[in-house]
């Protein structure tokens, strides 16, 4: 089953839509922050697990291509998400 990994800068994007920063080597204690107030490590930290818990908590590409393969086979409704992964969207 893969997730998507959700990043330092979603986590900060998600925050802040408008933000400006640089991370260096993916360490955020040793963000350059542009023209925005710093977010805090840790709140940074706790949006990238919360939103990583989103995520984890969606079928994964895997799983949505074998329900709509069940689905096909027994000739139920896809959703469409499963629609979207049987034609490559």
């Amino acid at each position: 089953m893969t997730h998507k990994y959700i990043t330092l800068g979603e986590a900060i994007r998600s925050i802040n839509p408008n933000a400006t920063y640089t991370i260096h080597n993916d360490d955020l204690d040793n963000v350059e922050w542009g023209d925005t107030t710093p977010i805090s490590k840790e709140d940074i930290l706790a949006k990238q697990s919360e939103l990583q818990a989103i995520e984890n908590a969606k079928p994964s590409i895997e799983e949505l291509r074998d329900s709509a393969k069940a689905k096909l086979m027994s000739g139920e409704k896809l959703t469409e998400d499963e629609a979207n992964i049987l034609v490559g969207v």
